[in-house]
Protein backbone atom coordinates (compact mmCIF):
# COMPACT_ATOMS: atom_id res chain seq x y z
CA UNK A 1 0.00 0.00 0.00
CA UNK A 2 1.38 3.38 -0.99
CA UNK A 3 0.80 6.25 1.45
CA UNK A 4 0.63 9.68 -0.15
CA UNK A 5 1.60 12.61 2.07
CA UNK A 6 0.72 16.24 1.55
CA UNK A 7 3.53 18.39 0.20
CA UNK A 8 5.57 20.21 2.79
CA UNK A 9 4.07 23.70 3.09
CA UNK A 10 6.48 25.00 5.69
CA UNK A 11 9.91 26.55 5.74
CA UNK A 12 11.27 25.74 9.13
CA UNK A 13 8.28 26.45 11.38
CA UNK A 14 6.88 29.22 9.18
CA UNK A 15 4.18 28.48 6.59
CA UNK A 16 5.10 28.68 2.94
CA UNK A 17 5.01 32.24 1.72
CA UNK A 18 5.71 33.70 5.17
CA UNK A 19 9.01 35.17 3.99
CA UNK A 20 8.05 35.94 0.43
CA UNK A 21 4.35 36.71 -0.01
CA UNK A 22 3.43 40.34 -0.45
CA UNK A 23 0.35 41.76 1.27
CA UNK A 24 -1.73 41.29 -1.89
CA UNK A 25 -1.03 37.55 -1.74
CA UNK A 26 -1.11 37.05 2.02
CA UNK A 27 -4.27 39.08 2.77
CA UNK A 28 -6.20 40.32 -0.25
CA UNK A 29 -8.90 41.94 1.90
CA UNK A 30 -6.50 44.19 3.81
CA UNK A 31 -4.59 44.87 0.61
CA UNK A 32 -7.81 46.02 -1.06
CA UNK A 33 -8.49 48.43 1.81
CA UNK A 34 -4.94 49.82 1.57
CA UNK A 35 -5.32 50.33 -2.18
CA UNK A 36 -8.67 51.97 -1.60
CA UNK A 37 -7.17 54.38 0.91
CA UNK A 38 -4.32 55.20 -1.48
CA UNK A 39 -6.83 55.98 -4.22
CA UNK A 40 -8.89 58.11 -1.82
CA UNK A 41 -5.81 60.18 -0.98
CA UNK A 42 -4.88 60.44 -4.64
CA UNK A 43 -8.33 61.40 -5.93
CA UNK A 44 -9.68 63.66 -3.18
CA UNK A 45 -8.37 66.95 -1.81
CA UNK A 46 -7.42 66.58 1.85
CA UNK A 47 -8.49 69.66 3.81
CA UNK A 48 -8.50 68.22 7.34
CA UNK A 49 -6.12 70.46 9.28
CA UNK A 50 -4.66 67.64 11.35
CA UNK A 51 -3.69 65.50 8.35
CA UNK A 52 -0.82 65.64 5.91
CA UNK A 53 0.93 63.46 3.32
CA UNK A 54 4.16 61.87 4.54
CA UNK A 55 7.08 61.23 2.24
CA UNK A 56 7.75 57.81 0.77
CA UNK A 57 10.88 57.65 2.96
CA UNK A 58 8.80 58.17 6.12
CA UNK A 59 6.38 55.44 5.01
CA UNK A 60 9.28 53.12 4.28
CA UNK A 61 10.88 53.71 7.68
CA UNK A 62 7.56 53.03 9.38
CA UNK A 63 7.33 49.69 7.61
CA UNK A 64 10.79 48.35 8.46
CA UNK A 65 11.97 45.37 10.50
CA UNK A 66 12.13 47.65 13.55
CA UNK A 67 8.50 46.50 13.86
CA UNK A 68 9.98 43.31 15.35
CA UNK A 69 12.13 44.95 18.04
CA UNK A 70 11.33 45.43 21.70
CA UNK A 71 13.44 48.22 23.21
CA UNK A 72 12.08 49.04 26.65
CA UNK A 73 14.14 51.74 28.32
CA UNK A 74 16.30 54.40 26.72
CA UNK A 75 19.43 54.37 24.53
CA UNK A 76 22.26 52.72 26.42
CA UNK A 77 19.88 51.68 29.22
CA UNK A 78 17.62 49.03 27.72
CA UNK A 79 15.92 46.12 29.41
CA UNK A 80 16.43 43.90 26.35
CA UNK A 81 19.46 42.81 24.39
CA UNK A 82 19.98 43.39 20.70
CA UNK A 83 19.14 47.11 20.85
CA UNK A 84 22.26 48.54 19.22
CA UNK A 85 20.43 49.69 16.08
CA UNK A 86 17.38 50.77 18.04
CA UNK A 87 19.74 53.03 19.96
CA UNK A 88 21.07 54.44 16.68
CA UNK A 89 17.66 55.49 15.34
CA UNK A 90 16.40 56.79 18.69
CA UNK A 91 19.53 58.87 19.22
CA UNK A 92 19.18 60.24 15.70
CA UNK A 93 15.56 61.18 16.38
CA UNK A 94 16.47 62.86 19.68
CA UNK A 95 19.36 64.88 18.26
CA UNK A 96 17.40 65.96 15.20
CA UNK A 97 14.39 67.00 17.31
CA UNK A 98 16.62 69.06 19.60
CA UNK A 99 18.26 70.77 16.63
CA UNK A 100 14.99 71.33 14.84
CA UNK A 101 13.30 73.08 17.75
CA UNK A 102 16.33 74.57 19.50
CA UNK A 103 15.90 72.84 22.84
CA UNK A 104 18.14 70.86 25.19
CA UNK A 105 16.11 67.68 25.69
CA UNK A 106 13.66 65.46 23.83
CA UNK A 107 11.74 62.26 24.44
CA UNK A 108 10.72 60.71 21.12
CA UNK A 109 8.97 57.62 22.50
CA UNK A 110 5.32 58.74 23.02
CA UNK A 111 3.01 56.72 20.80
CA UNK A 112 0.47 59.51 20.33
CA UNK A 113 -0.45 63.08 21.17
CA UNK A 114 -2.74 61.96 23.97
CA UNK A 115 0.00 59.88 25.57
CA UNK A 116 2.60 62.64 25.37
CA UNK A 117 0.23 65.01 27.18
CA UNK A 118 -0.65 62.35 29.74
CA UNK A 119 3.06 61.89 30.38
CA UNK A 120 3.49 65.58 31.18
CA UNK A 121 0.56 65.41 33.60
CA UNK A 122 2.07 62.33 35.24
CA UNK A 123 5.46 64.04 35.51
CA UNK A 124 4.35 67.44 36.82
CA UNK A 125 0.96 67.00 38.53
CA UNK A 126 -0.71 64.96 41.25
CA UNK A 127 -4.27 63.66 40.82
CA UNK A 128 -6.70 66.42 41.72
CA UNK A 129 -4.30 69.27 40.88
CA UNK A 130 -5.73 72.31 39.09
CA UNK A 131 -4.57 73.14 35.58
CA UNK A 132 -5.71 75.52 32.84
CA UNK A 133 -6.32 74.86 29.17
CA UNK A 134 -8.17 76.32 26.21
CA UNK A 135 -11.83 75.34 26.28
CA UNK A 136 -12.77 72.68 23.72
CA UNK A 137 -15.51 74.96 22.37
CA UNK A 138 -12.93 77.67 21.74
CA UNK A 139 -10.51 75.42 19.87
CA UNK A 140 -8.84 73.40 22.61
CA UNK A 141 -8.16 69.66 22.67
CA UNK A 142 -9.77 66.79 24.56
CA UNK A 143 -6.55 66.29 26.55
CA UNK A 144 -6.62 69.93 27.70
CA UNK A 145 -9.38 69.32 30.24
CA UNK A 146 -12.45 67.88 28.56
CA UNK A 147 -14.69 66.21 31.17
CA UNK A 148 -14.86 63.03 29.06
CA UNK A 149 -11.06 62.75 28.93
CA UNK A 150 -8.61 61.51 31.56
CA UNK A 151 -7.35 65.10 31.90
CA UNK A 152 -10.80 66.19 33.04
CA UNK A 153 -11.53 63.12 35.15
CA UNK A 154 -8.30 62.82 37.16
CA UNK A 155 -7.43 66.50 37.50
CA UNK A 156 -9.28 69.76 38.07
CA UNK A 157 -9.45 71.65 34.77
CA UNK A 158 -10.16 75.37 34.58
CA UNK A 159 -10.80 76.66 31.07
CA UNK A 160 -10.10 79.92 29.33
CA UNK A 161 -11.77 80.80 26.05
CA UNK A 162 -12.02 83.41 23.33
CA UNK A 163 -13.88 86.70 23.38
CA UNK A 164 -17.34 86.59 21.83
CA UNK A 165 -16.81 89.86 19.94
CA UNK A 166 -13.62 88.97 18.03
CA UNK A 167 -13.02 85.28 18.83
CA UNK A 168 -9.49 85.94 20.07
CA UNK A 169 -7.85 84.88 23.32
CA UNK A 170 -7.96 87.67 25.91
CA UNK A 171 -4.71 87.50 27.88
CA UNK A 172 -6.08 89.79 30.59
CA UNK A 173 -8.86 87.27 31.15
CA UNK A 174 -6.33 84.42 31.17
CA UNK A 175 -4.38 86.25 33.89
CA UNK A 176 -7.54 86.85 35.92
CA UNK A 177 -8.59 83.19 35.72
CA UNK A 178 -5.11 82.06 36.69
CA UNK A 179 -4.99 84.36 39.71
CA UNK A 180 -8.41 83.20 40.85
CA UNK A 181 -7.61 79.48 40.53
CA UNK A 182 -3.81 79.24 41.06
CA UNK A 183 -3.25 76.31 38.64
CA UNK A 184 -0.12 74.19 38.87
CA UNK A 185 0.04 73.90 35.06
CA UNK A 186 -1.14 76.15 32.22
CA UNK A 187 -1.55 74.73 28.71
CA UNK A 188 -1.24 76.99 25.67
CA UNK A 189 -2.07 75.57 22.26
CA UNK A 190 -5.12 74.08 20.58
CA UNK A 191 -6.63 72.34 17.59
CA UNK A 192 -8.83 75.03 16.09
CA UNK A 193 -7.34 78.44 16.92
CA UNK A 194 -6.18 80.25 13.80
CA UNK A 195 -4.19 83.12 15.25
CA UNK A 196 -0.61 83.55 16.51
CA UNK A 197 -0.03 82.36 20.06
CA UNK A 198 1.70 84.86 22.37
CA UNK A 199 3.96 82.46 24.26
CA UNK A 200 5.69 85.22 26.22
CA UNK A 201 2.35 86.48 27.55
CA UNK A 202 1.41 82.97 28.69
CA UNK A 203 4.75 82.62 30.47
CA UNK A 204 4.11 85.88 32.32
CA UNK A 205 0.81 84.46 33.53
CA UNK A 206 2.46 81.20 34.57
CA UNK A 207 5.21 83.02 36.46
CA UNK A 208 2.65 85.23 38.19
CA UNK A 209 0.89 82.22 39.74
CA UNK A 210 3.87 79.87 40.05
CA UNK A 211 2.67 77.43 37.39
CA UNK A 212 4.44 75.37 34.78
CA UNK A 213 3.78 76.47 31.21
CA UNK A 214 3.16 73.61 28.80
CA UNK A 215 2.75 74.37 25.11
CA UNK A 216 0.98 71.81 22.97
CA UNK A 217 2.08 72.87 19.50
CA UNK A 218 0.83 69.73 17.76
CA UNK A 219 -0.91 71.62 15.00
CA UNK A 220 1.69 74.28 14.33
CA UNK A 221 4.98 72.45 15.00
CA UNK A 222 5.79 72.30 11.30
CA UNK A 223 5.27 76.05 11.08
CA UNK A 224 7.50 76.54 14.13
CA UNK A 225 10.17 74.28 12.62
CA UNK A 226 9.98 76.22 9.38
CA UNK A 227 10.05 79.66 10.97
CA UNK A 228 6.47 80.51 10.00
CA UNK A 229 5.24 80.80 13.61
CA UNK A 230 7.11 81.98 16.74
CA UNK A 231 8.75 79.20 18.74
CA UNK A 232 7.48 78.42 22.25
CA UNK A 233 11.10 78.22 23.39
CA UNK A 234 12.48 79.70 25.60
CA UNK A 235 9.12 80.60 27.16
CA UNK A 236 7.63 77.13 27.79
CA UNK A 237 8.81 74.77 30.51
CA UNK A 238 7.62 71.80 28.43
CA UNK A 239 6.52 71.54 24.80
CA UNK A 240 4.57 68.66 23.29
CA UNK A 241 3.84 67.97 19.65
CA UNK A 242 2.50 65.30 17.43
CA UNK A 243 4.56 64.59 14.33
CA UNK A 244 1.92 63.89 11.68
CA UNK A 245 0.23 67.27 11.18
CA UNK A 246 2.12 70.26 9.76
CA UNK A 247 5.40 68.48 10.63
CA UNK A 248 4.58 65.84 7.98
CA UNK A 249 5.87 62.76 9.77
CA UNK A 250 4.40 59.51 11.11
CA UNK A 251 1.48 59.45 13.55
CA UNK A 252 3.16 59.85 16.93
CA UNK A 253 4.23 62.30 19.65
CA UNK A 254 7.30 64.02 21.11
CA UNK A 255 8.05 65.88 24.35
CA UNK A 256 10.63 68.71 24.39
CA UNK A 257 12.14 70.73 27.24
CA UNK A 258 15.22 72.69 28.33
CA UNK A 259 15.54 72.26 32.11
CA UNK A 260 17.60 69.15 32.93
CA UNK A 261 15.74 68.92 36.25
CA UNK A 262 12.67 67.79 34.27
CA UNK A 263 14.50 65.02 32.44
CA UNK A 264 14.04 62.25 34.98
CA UNK A 265 10.35 62.88 35.79
CA UNK A 266 9.39 63.20 32.11
CA UNK A 267 11.35 60.16 30.97
CA UNK A 268 10.03 58.12 33.90
CA UNK A 269 6.48 59.22 33.07
CA UNK A 270 6.77 57.95 29.50
CA UNK A 271 8.52 54.72 30.52
CA UNK A 272 7.69 52.96 32.74
CA UNK A 273 4.86 55.31 33.74
CA UNK A 274 2.63 55.00 30.68
CA UNK A 275 4.27 52.87 28.02
CA UNK A 276 6.32 49.74 27.65
CA UNK A 277 8.53 49.22 24.63
CA UNK A 278 8.45 52.12 22.17
CA UNK A 279 7.33 51.60 18.58
CA UNK A 280 10.83 51.59 17.11
CA UNK A 281 9.64 51.55 13.51
CA UNK A 282 7.76 54.79 14.22
CA UNK A 283 10.75 56.26 16.07
CA UNK A 284 12.78 55.54 12.93
CA UNK A 285 10.14 57.29 10.83
CA UNK A 286 10.25 60.28 13.18
CA UNK A 287 14.01 60.52 12.69
CA UNK A 288 13.45 60.65 8.93
CA UNK A 289 10.75 63.32 9.24
CA UNK A 290 12.94 65.49 11.49
CA UNK A 291 15.78 65.27 8.98
CA UNK A 292 13.38 66.37 6.22
CA UNK A 293 12.20 69.31 8.33
CA UNK A 294 15.80 70.43 8.90
CA UNK A 295 16.31 70.94 5.16
CA UNK A 296 16.06 74.49 3.73
CA UNK A 297 13.14 73.56 1.48
CA UNK A 298 10.98 72.82 4.52
CA UNK A 299 11.11 76.48 5.49
CA UNK A 300 9.66 77.30 2.09
CA UNK A 301 6.98 74.67 2.64
CA UNK A 302 5.98 76.17 6.01
CA UNK A 303 5.80 79.65 4.51
CA UNK A 304 3.59 78.41 1.68
CA UNK A 305 1.27 76.59 4.10
CA UNK A 306 0.46 79.93 5.76
CA UNK A 307 0.18 81.81 2.47
CA UNK A 308 -2.19 79.16 1.16
CA UNK A 309 -4.30 79.27 4.31
CA UNK A 310 -4.70 83.02 4.00
CA UNK A 311 -5.64 82.66 0.34
CA UNK A 312 -8.25 80.01 1.19
CA UNK A 313 -9.70 82.11 4.02
CA UNK A 314 -9.89 85.19 1.79
CA UNK A 315 -11.62 83.19 -0.97
CA UNK A 316 -14.20 81.81 1.45
CA UNK A 317 -14.98 85.31 2.72
CA UNK A 318 -15.23 86.64 -0.84
CA UNK A 319 -17.69 83.86 -1.59
CA UNK A 320 -19.91 84.77 1.35
CA UNK A 321 -18.74 82.36 4.06
CA UNK A 322 -17.63 83.75 7.41
CA UNK A 323 -14.23 82.68 8.74
CA UNK A 324 -14.01 82.68 12.53
CA UNK A 325 -11.92 85.61 13.86
CA UNK A 326 -11.87 87.06 10.35
CA UNK A 327 -8.97 85.03 8.98
CA UNK A 328 -5.93 82.99 9.87
CA UNK A 329 -2.26 83.36 10.76
CA UNK A 330 -1.40 79.68 10.59
CA UNK A 331 -2.48 76.59 8.63
CA UNK A 332 -6.13 76.31 9.63
CA UNK A 333 -9.42 78.11 9.88
CA UNK A 334 -12.96 77.56 11.13
CA UNK A 335 -15.82 78.36 8.78
CA UNK A 336 -19.10 79.49 10.36
CA UNK A 337 -22.05 78.14 8.38
CA UNK A 338 -24.75 79.59 10.63
CA UNK A 339 -25.81 82.29 8.20
CA UNK A 340 -26.49 79.60 5.56
CA UNK A 341 -28.37 77.46 8.11
CA UNK A 342 -26.14 74.55 7.10
CA UNK A 343 -24.72 72.26 9.78
CA UNK A 344 -21.11 71.16 9.91
CA UNK A 345 -22.30 67.57 9.74
CA UNK A 346 -24.14 68.13 6.47
CA UNK A 347 -21.32 70.22 5.04
CA UNK A 348 -18.78 67.50 5.80
CA UNK A 349 -20.90 64.91 4.01
CA UNK A 350 -21.72 67.15 1.06
CA UNK A 351 -18.11 68.19 0.57
CA UNK A 352 -17.01 64.57 0.76
CA UNK A 353 -19.45 63.72 -2.03
CA UNK A 354 -17.67 66.45 -4.00
CA UNK A 355 -14.27 64.89 -3.14
CA UNK A 356 -13.27 67.62 -0.69
CA UNK A 357 -12.38 66.00 2.65
CA UNK A 358 -13.10 68.15 5.72
CA UNK A 359 -14.35 67.71 9.28
CA UNK A 360 -17.31 69.20 11.08
CA UNK A 361 -16.19 71.41 13.97
CA UNK A 362 -17.81 73.52 16.61
CA UNK A 363 -17.36 77.27 16.45
CA UNK A 364 -16.98 79.50 19.51
CA UNK A 365 -20.26 79.74 21.42
CA UNK A 366 -21.82 77.14 19.13
CA UNK A 367 -25.50 76.42 19.79
CA UNK A 368 -25.32 73.01 18.12
CA UNK A 369 -23.94 69.79 19.61
CA UNK A 370 -20.40 68.53 18.86
CA UNK A 371 -22.02 65.77 16.77
CA UNK A 372 -23.71 68.32 14.51
CA UNK A 373 -21.85 71.67 14.85
CA UNK A 374 -22.27 74.96 13.07
CA UNK A 375 -18.93 74.92 11.34
CA UNK A 376 -16.21 73.06 9.51
CA UNK A 377 -12.46 73.14 10.03
CA UNK A 378 -10.13 73.48 7.06
CA UNK A 379 -6.36 73.27 6.75
CA UNK A 380 -3.71 73.62 4.05
CA UNK A 381 -0.75 71.33 5.02
CA UNK A 382 -1.74 68.35 2.85
CA UNK A 383 -2.71 70.42 -0.17
CA UNK A 384 0.52 72.38 0.09
CA UNK A 385 2.45 69.10 0.15
CA UNK A 386 0.68 68.16 -3.10
CA UNK A 387 2.00 71.38 -4.62
CA UNK A 388 -1.10 73.59 -4.49
CA UNK A 389 -0.40 77.30 -4.38
CA UNK A 390 -2.50 80.34 -3.61
CA UNK A 391 -4.33 80.16 -6.95
CA UNK A 392 -5.42 76.58 -6.33
CA UNK A 393 -6.56 77.31 -2.79
CA UNK A 394 -8.48 80.38 -3.94
CA UNK A 395 -10.26 78.11 -6.42
CA UNK A 396 -10.92 75.53 -3.69
CA UNK A 397 -12.56 78.23 -1.58
CA UNK A 398 -14.98 78.88 -4.42
CA UNK A 399 -15.72 75.17 -4.79
CA UNK A 400 -16.49 74.85 -1.08
CA UNK A 401 -18.86 77.82 -1.28
CA UNK A 402 -20.69 76.22 -4.22
CA UNK A 403 -21.31 72.99 -2.34
CA UNK A 404 -22.45 74.85 0.78
CA UNK A 405 -24.83 76.96 -1.32
CA UNK A 406 -26.33 73.78 -2.72
CA UNK A 407 -26.89 72.50 0.79
CA UNK A 408 -28.43 75.81 1.84
CA UNK A 409 -30.95 75.64 -1.00
CA UNK A 410 -31.72 71.93 -1.00
CA UNK A 411 -31.08 70.71 2.53
CA UNK A 412 -29.11 67.63 3.54
CA UNK A 413 -29.02 66.10 0.05
CA UNK A 414 -27.37 69.15 -1.47
CA UNK A 415 -27.27 69.90 -5.17
CA UNK A 416 -26.17 66.84 -7.18
CA UNK A 417 -25.29 68.83 -10.28
CA UNK A 418 -23.09 71.22 -8.34
CA UNK A 419 -21.36 68.39 -6.51
CA UNK A 420 -20.73 66.55 -9.78
CA UNK A 421 -19.25 69.70 -11.29
CA UNK A 422 -17.02 70.23 -8.27
CA UNK A 423 -15.85 66.60 -8.46
CA UNK A 424 -14.73 67.25 -12.02
CA UNK A 425 -12.73 70.29 -10.95
CA UNK A 426 -11.20 68.35 -8.05
CA UNK A 427 -10.19 65.56 -10.44
CA UNK A 428 -8.43 68.10 -12.65
CA UNK A 429 -6.50 69.56 -9.71
CA UNK A 430 -5.51 66.13 -8.38
CA UNK A 431 -4.33 65.03 -11.81
CA UNK A 432 -2.11 68.12 -12.06
CA UNK A 433 -0.68 67.53 -8.57
CA UNK A 434 -0.47 63.74 -8.06
CA UNK A 435 0.08 62.00 -4.74
CA UNK A 436 2.44 58.98 -4.54
CA UNK A 437 2.76 58.63 -8.33
CA UNK A 438 3.71 55.10 -9.29
CA UNK A 439 2.49 53.47 -6.10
Amino acid sequence: MTVTTAPDRTIGTAPAGFWTDRLSEADPEVHAAVRGELKRQQDKIELIASENIASRAVLEAAGTVFTNKYAEGYPGKRYYGGCEYADVVENLAIERARKLFGCACANVQPNSGSQMNQAVFLALLEPGDTFMGLDLNSGGHLTHGSPVNMSGKWFKPVSYGVRREDELIDMEEVMAIAKANRPRLIIAGGTAYSRVWDWAAFRRVADEVGAYLMVDMSHISGLVAGGAHPSPFPHAHVVTTTTHKSLRGPRSGVILWDDEALTKPINMAVFPGLQGGPLMHIVAAKAVAFAEALRPEFRDYARRVVENARALAASLEENGLRVVSGGTDNHLMLVDLSARDVTGKDAEKGLDRAWLTTNKNGIPYDSRSPFVTSGIRLGTPAGTTRGFGTAEFAAIGGLIAQVVEGLAKNGTEGDGQIEESVRGRVAELCARFPVYPGM
